[in-house]
């Protein structure tokens, strides 16, 4: 197994208090964790702490229904709980050593320390590490894999000896409890698992294989999320295109997309991860056609290089991409497009790199992610032999993110004079009001600075000027 101890030890390190600074990060993005409310010691309090991806903000969410419905009190602060779950991230080994830094944070809590409070380790780190993962970290009393989640409230309960009798999950009595900070952009999977296997990822022996969540499960959920405030639905997955064709009737994402739309006109739809072999024209339609699915697109294309793409186990080429690109922009006029891009794969040369740079120049896309290729354990990719060396890789990453950040930041100085709609968000903590447009994805596009609005409304917004990746704007009255 891969060593698995983060860069900093911090177990012993922190006072409570600045352990509860350093969390704060963590559990951020956790915003709809509830405050107890039953007010009584008998009802024991549990804390959930996310790591990574909106993916696991959705598994974290759906534990907390299932805490909460099994009589536990959610709350927000680690230090005064009896239970810390912290739902990890361990996609690359930097997102493993930083769940890890976080689990000997906790560790440190006076009440851990003590003995009264347990640690719980959830999501993708015991998927991928399984059983080795117990010995390597003591300070876990329990370790809950992605594919064990929903069995959460019972681990919990038999953690702190509770009878499972003292409880009656379902039941009127138990109150469920509305978020005190409304979430009006929220995150909605649409489906779990991949099929692909790059060479390079560790997805799927983390998550398994690829299945569809059904239109009725989906729809639910979007119900309950837009009854509760939210007025952008993100729909999200590991390869959010390959929706619907594991069913026995098979379907699509243009038409889950589309349905959705129809059902709720008044809320944005937002799909992200969709691989190029989902790009359907189908789907161009849909968003063509409905002013309230996003005419956005993340795809990752990952390099330009046909000969490394064949090796990462994917399928396209630079002009194919180009292909694409010039095809998505003619039918969706206006449309935003954001891809991935690793730098430093296996066996990749100077000229390889180079013709990385040359397509992301000539595409102009809106925005680039890059990221310097991680060796995994366990995949292809980190055995092959024509490892490129750590500090080329860096480098090579800072320039094709120098490259790509030129190309974002003209493109969103041109929305200076544009009128833009946008979902009011709130206030930053300098007392800034902020939104967001549908050109802007959450969490990474930035955001657009308002000189007023109401919070959760989608006002008109007339771009006045903009800084790298954020834009200001003024409502219309």
């Amino acid at each position: 197994m891969q060593e698995i101890t983060a860069g900093t030890d911090t177990r012993s390190s922190q006072a409570d208090k600045g352990v509860q600074g350093n969390l704060n990060a963590a559990t951020a993005p956790n915003k709809s964790i509830h405050k107890d409310v039953w007010g009584t010691s008998r009802i024991p309090n549990a804390c959930i702490i996310t790591m990574g991806c909106a993916k696991n903000e959705v598994d974290s969410a759906k534990m907390r229904g299932q805490l909460q419905e099994g009589g536990w009190s959610v709350i927000n602060d680690p230090t005064a709980a009896d239970v810390i779950i912290v739902n990890t991230c361990s996609f690359i080994q930097a997102a493993t050593e930083e769940s890890l830094e976080t689990i000997f944070e906790v560790a440190d809590l006076k009440r851990v320390r003590s003995g009264q409070a347990k640690i719980v380790v959830a999501g993708c780190m015991p998927a991928r590490y399984g059983d080795d993962l117990s010995d390597s970290l003591t300070e876990a009393s329990r370790f809950v894999p992605c594919s064990k989640e929903d069995d959460i409230l019972s681990v919990v309960d038999e953690l702190i000896d509770r009878p499972k009798s003292s409880y009656a999950p379902g039941a009127s009595s138990i109150p469920v409890v509305a978020s005190s900070d409304p979430l009006y952009s929220a995150y909605v999977k649409i489906s779990d698992g991949c099929d692909r296997f790059c060479s390079y990822c560790t997805i799927p022996f983390i998550r398994g294989r690829y299945h569809s969540f059904t239109f009725e499960v989906i729809e639910a959920e979007v119900t309950r999320c837009i009854d509760s405030g939210a007025r952008e639905i993100v729909l999200i997955a590991q390869d959010t295109g390959r929706w619907g064709q594991d069913f026995d009737q098979p379907s699509t994402l243009a038409c889950l997309m589309a349905r959705l739309a129809e059902l709720h006109p008044d809320t944005w739809f937002r799909v992200m991860y969709l691989q190029p072999e989902g790009v359907t024209d189908e789907l161009l339609a849909a968003m063509a056609s409905h002013d309230n699915i996003c005419s956005y697109l993340d795809i990752p294309f990952q390099h330009a290089d046909e000969r490394l793409l064949t090796s990462m186990n994917r399928r396209g080429s630079r002009a194919g991409y180009q292909t694409l690109i010039e095809h998505v922009r003619s039918c969706v006029p206006g449309i935003t497009l954001r891809t991935t891009m690793i730098a430093g794969y296996p066996g990749e040369r100077d000229e390889d790199f180079e013709e990385m740079l040359e397509f992301i120049d000539e595409a102009d896309l809106d925005y680039v992610g890059v990221f310097a290729y991680s060796q995994e354990e366990g995949t292809r990719a980190a055995r092959l032999s024509d490892q490129v060396d750590e500090a080329i890789k860096q480098e090579r990453a800072q320039r094709l993110r120098d490259v790509a950040d030129a190309h974002s930041q003209m493109r969103v100085a041109k929305r200076i004079g544009s009128t833009m709609d946008v979902l009011v968000l709130g206030c930053e903590e300098d007392g800034r009001l902020i939104g967001r447009a549908q050109c802007q994805a959450p969490d990474v596009d930035g955001v657009v600075y308002l000189d007023h609005g109401q919070v959760g409304e989608i006002v008109q917004v007339d771009i006045t000027d903009t800084f790298l990746y954020e834009m200001e704007g003024e409502c219309h009255v």
